[in-house]
């Protein structure tokens, strides 16, 4: 007997009832005969008798004295896992003459009655209804879980606020909203034609995630700071995860000390995990697990550190506005002026500082504005839960992450992947995400994702759902630009500037945008410093300030190879296929190879390397590539690999003396110079940070300190000594 599968696909529907049904009453094959099995159909060379009754005939074909007699045909059956249906067929003895007719006429047959469906969330008023009983009837589950978690109804909102922002934005790309103005452009007089101040600052901040670190690390330097945020401060969608040696940067800037670095741990970890479902894979795109014990293996209590850091803005005099919603900013030669409106109270608020920050994440209107139609590349919709309990004895090791998973192929479009971290006690970190390239037909939906998580949740992981204890929700909207060089992107407007996710600022892989952050942290506080103390505020010495790595660039056609295309349907097991041939890889390599690729330390040798190790264990990746990213990202990537080579030629012949170099001529340089200066500073660190390589601390040039306690005012910015 022989038996060989000759197709795969994957049908964009979790209603695999409906797909069975049509395969046995309607779908007719152009050749041949068919008859209908448990779960599905077979298919035979057209004739008057079914070959089930002609077994016995010796006509069917010849066999050898250890094989079955059976009839050439066709098996063809579905089954249903991940919310989606896949359909596999297999060939029983020899070819059908019309084998592959058949074939393309169930795939095409198959396409026109179940195409991709990228539904939207229902229309919500809010006023005549309660969020619970608006998304009941299209997604039951996450209402029902959501009425289970303790602010479940508010938190259901903000999944909806979040989408909606995000799809409008997406939807509308050349059209963005226009929130901030020139002077020119602004209409900022009050009615008895007085402009309304408040108290000034010298840098505001928009955002209290990222946004408390970075402003609670300024503030120790002395300049009087302002957080407002749309939450009330220290909540958190999300949790964070990181490794002691990325934190320690923020021990060395004097933000935390190693106590209380301790004291924010929920749970550290012995090893981390990444396994890619390959049941389907060929034997080349096979992988072991790979092992990173070092590798996001600090789980944080993100509320606890957010309060920690609010505590020590406030000490050095900085001020949070939470619950307070960005309306528009002004900016003129002098500064910038903050419209907000005060959520519970909606009271318009005013206020004016020298610098505006964007720390908004991905929904900011302000990066919308300063990119039009292309601020963001991909993103990954991101969705999960942190669970109190419930789960049975051995189903985790508490003492271990799984850093990145996946339990089954191409899901209605996606590569679902998989994160767990335990937390503290027996608390467990659960998200669901994907890959996704931005389209206005198909922006990703958070929506639909929970409506996956809480369907597919004990598939991944054995559970009973009704038994676990929902603590909160944990989800939002990643972004990740494809940066050709360091200039493509606008980061930056006559005094304001974005950081973190506002700036795509995160990893290609993992897309951590707190790890990103806090590893560029030393780098963009020096940088940003130095303007301040100059008053180097314009646009073009601002876009200068960036946290962009080469070396991080170019590995964004990794992110693409996971990303499927919208509208196109590919073999469900391609992007498991792919990730599988280069973490097997990594697999091979030494540990600090995995933990450099995974924290942005990669370097070019070590990339081209394992980019040709992989070429030649599965050439078919390159094909593979093509096919998904197209000749039009392919040439464009080519341009973000010869940046990387001549940043990485650049760094070989420069970096061990440069840095050494400018801070021997700062004393004459920057006070007669400044933004000769701040250009030095920006080359300095782009041929080390730039490539995965920071320098040293206390090496940097310019004596940079956090330990500075000195106010400063926008007309005399103090000088600190070398």
């Amino acid at each position: 007997m022989q038996m060989k599968e000759v197709l795969y696909i994957e049908i964009p529907t979790p209603d695999t009832a409906a797909v069975k049904l049509w395969i046995q009453s309607t779908f007719a094959p152009v050749i041949g005969e068919k008859s209908i099995t448990p779960s599905g159909i077979k298919i035979w060379a057209s004739s008057t008798t079914p070959p089930e009754q002609k077994i016995s005939e010796p006509a069917i074909r010849k066999t050898t004295s250890t094989e079955i007699a059976l009839p050439d045909e066709l098996s063809i059956f579905v089954w249903a896992v991940q919310r989606t249906t896949y359909l596999k067929a297999f060939r029983w003895g020899n070819p059908l003459p019309p084998e592959q007719d058949i074939l393309r006429y169930l795939i095409k047959s198959i396409r026109e009655q179940f195409p991709n469906h990228y539904p939207a969330p229902p229309q919500v008023d809010l006023t005549q209804q309660s969020i619970f009983a608006a998304l009941e009837e299209r997604y039951p589950l996450t209402v029902k879980y959501f009425q289970a978690m303790p602010n479940g109804e508010y938190d259901l909102k903000r999944v909806y606020w979040w989408e909606q922002r995000w799809r409008d934005s997406v939807q509308n790309p050349q059209q963005p909203q226009q929130v901030v103005f020139r002077k020119e452009e602004a209409r900022r007089k009050t009615e008895d034609g007085r402009r309304k101040r408040e108290e000034n600052y010298d840098l505001i901040y928009l955002g209290g995630a990222l946004g408390v670190i970075h402003a609670a690390v300024m503030a120790r330097l002395g300049y009087r700071v302002l957080l407002i945020e749309r939450l009330p401060f220290g909540k958190m969608n999300r949790e964070w995860n990181i490794s002691r040696s990325e934190f320690q940067n923020l021990i060395d800037l004097g933000l935390f000390t190693l106590a209380e670095f301790e004291s924010a741990i929920a749970r550290e970890y012995v090893d981390g995990f990444h396994k890619f479902f390959d049941a389907n894979n060929p034997p080349q795109a096979k992988a072991p697990i790979l092992h990173t014990p070092t590798v996001l293996n600090v789980g944080l209590d993100a509320e606890k550190l957010l309060r920690l850091c609010g505590a020590k803005l406030r000490e050095q005099g900085g001020e949070i506005w939470d619950e307070t919603e960005f309306v528009k900013a002004d900016v003129d030669a002098a500064q910038v002026t903050v419209h907000c409106q005060h959520l519970p109270t909606q009271t318009a608020k005013e206020v004016s500082g020298r610098l505006l920050i964007d720390a908004m994440g991905t929904a900011s209107p302000i990066a919308w504005q300063l990119n039009g139609g292309r601020t963001f590349d991909s993103v990954c919709p991101t969705v999960g839960a942190v669970i109190s309990s419930g789960f049975e004895p051995g189903v985790w090791d508490r003492h271990y992450g799984d850093v990145l998973n996946s339990h089954g192929d191409i899901s209605r479009g996606r590569q679902l992947i998989w994160e767990l971290f335990p937390a503290e006690g027996e608390e467990l970190t659960v998200y669901l995400f994907h890959y996704h390239q931005v389209n206005p037909t198909n922006p990703g939906s958070l929506l639909e994702m929970y409506e996956d998580f809480f369907a597919i949740l004990p598939e991944y992981r054995r559970c009973d759902m009704e038994k676990l204890v929902w603590k909160k929700p944990t989800f939002g909207y990643i972004p990740g630009h494809f940066s050709v060089g360091s200039r493509d992107r606008t980061v930056a407007f006559d005094r304001l500037i974005a950081i973190g996710d506002s700036a795509s600022l995160q990893s290609p892989l993992v897309f951590t945008g707190f790890g990103s952050l806090v590893r560029n942290l030393p780098r963009l506080t020096h940088l940003l410093d130095t303007a301040l103390k100059h008053d180097l505020l314009s646009a073009h010495h601002l876009n200068q300030i960036r946290a962009f790595q080469s070396n991080v660039a170019v590995t964004w056609l990794f992110s693409k190879g996971m990303m499927v295309p919208t509208g196109k349907f590919i073999p469900p097991e391609r992007v498991n296929a792919m990730l599988n041939t280069f973490f097997g890889i990594l697999a091979d390599e030494p540990p600090a190879i995995a933990e450099a690729f995974i924290k942005d330390r990669v370097s070019w040798l070590q990339f081209n390397r394992m980019a040709l190790t992989a070429a030649w264990k599965n050439p078919a990746l390159l094909l593979w590539i093509w096919q998904m990213a197209g000749a039009k990202d392919l040439l464009r990537w080519l341009g973000s690999y010869l940046d990387f080579t001549l940043q990485a030629l650049i760094s070989t012949l420069f970096a061990s003396w440069f840095p050494n170099w400018i801070r021997h001529i700062q004393p004459w340089v920057e006070f007669r110079f400044p933004a000769l200066w701040l250009w030095l500073l920006t080359r300095s660190y782009g041929m080390t940070d730039g490539m995965g390589k920071p320098q040293a601390a206390g090496k940097k040039a310019g004596g940079f300190s956090v330990e500075r306690d000195r106010p400063l005012t926008p007309q005399s910015p103090s000088i600190p000594p070398l």
